[in-house]
Parts: C-alpha cells; structure tokens; sequence
C-alpha cells in the first residue's frame, strides 16, 4: 500500500552584503541589506523548492538549478518553485500546506508577512491559507545573528491527488 501523505523539509542559506532590497518570500523588502547567491538569492523560495522536491524524492535545487549555469544567474526563485510544483504534481500529488520559517537578524518582518504568504501562495497556485510564515531573529548568535547571513526553514505536507 502506497502512503497517501508525505512531508518534506527545506532549509537554505545565504550570506548578506551591504545595500538593499532584499529579496524574500517573492518580494523585495526594503532594507540596508541584500542576499548574496547565483540568483536572486531569495532564501525562503529555495527552502520551500527544496521542500517540495524532497517530498517526492527528487533532485534538490542545487542539482536542478545549478549555481555555475549562466541561465540561472540572477534567476527569479519563482522559476524554481513552479517547477518544483509541477513536478509534485505530475508526482501525482497536491499540496496540502507549508510552514515555514525565516531567520534574520534584521530587518524586521512583520509588516511584510502577509504580503509574502500572498505572493508564494499565487506562485504555487494554492490558497494563502495554506501558506504559514513567522521570521525570527538569531538572538546574537552565530551568523544570522550577527547579520552576516540570513536562512529560511520549511516543512510542506503533500497528499495524493485524487485523480492520481
């Protein structure tokens, strides 16, 4: 019998260099601050791709989006998360939700929260009920605590699709 559910976790990080915006959650957030990567560098999309990839098993991020290909430097994340979603469901699978989790010294989140679940939500095509998000601080300690990088957390769960 095959498991009609499966979970899986993303995490990403990235170094953080000086001057703004920085890119998160499919939005640029004002800030002194931006992510440093091959492409755009939005760590939150690259957690919940690699979370979704590792639902069904597939190649992580790295392995499909390769940070030495030209074509991916400067690549929107948003490419990353609808492909990872169209593989889960040519997987023959649904999304059923995602909770995730960005860690960040600075800048403050709160206020931007609302407009990245309603941003990755359309990316992914689901509801933004579906789309749980909170930001933490590093607490001083360690590299996101010390504003020298910033990294995002996600769980997703999966279920069978019903015409699967």
């Amino acid at each position: 019998m095959t498991i009609p559910y499966r979970i899986g976790l993303g995490h990403d990080t990235h170094r953080l260099g000086n001057g703004g915006p920085l890119r998160i959650g499919g939005i640029n957030v004002p800030a002194e601050i931006h992510s440093i990567g091959h492409s755009d560098a939005d760590v939150l999309l690259h957690a919940i791709t690699d979370a979704l990839l590792g639902a069904i098993t597939a190649p992580d991020i790295g392995r499909l989006f390769s940070d030495t290909a030209e074509e991916n430097r400067g690549r929107d994340s948003a490419d990353f998360l609808i492909e990872a979603v169209r593989r889960v469901r040519a997987a023959g699978f649904e999304i059923g939700n995602l909770d995730c989790v960005i860690l960040a010294q600075q800048p403050k989140f709160a206020s931007h929260i609302d407009t990245m679940r309603a941003r990755i939500a359309e990316i992914m095509d689901i509801s933004v009920d579906d789309v749980g998000l909170k930001a933490k601080t590093g607490e001083g300690v360690d590299a996101v605590g010390h504003a020298e990088a910033i990294a995002a957390r996600c769980v997703v769960l999966i279920h069978r699709s019903a015409v699967a």
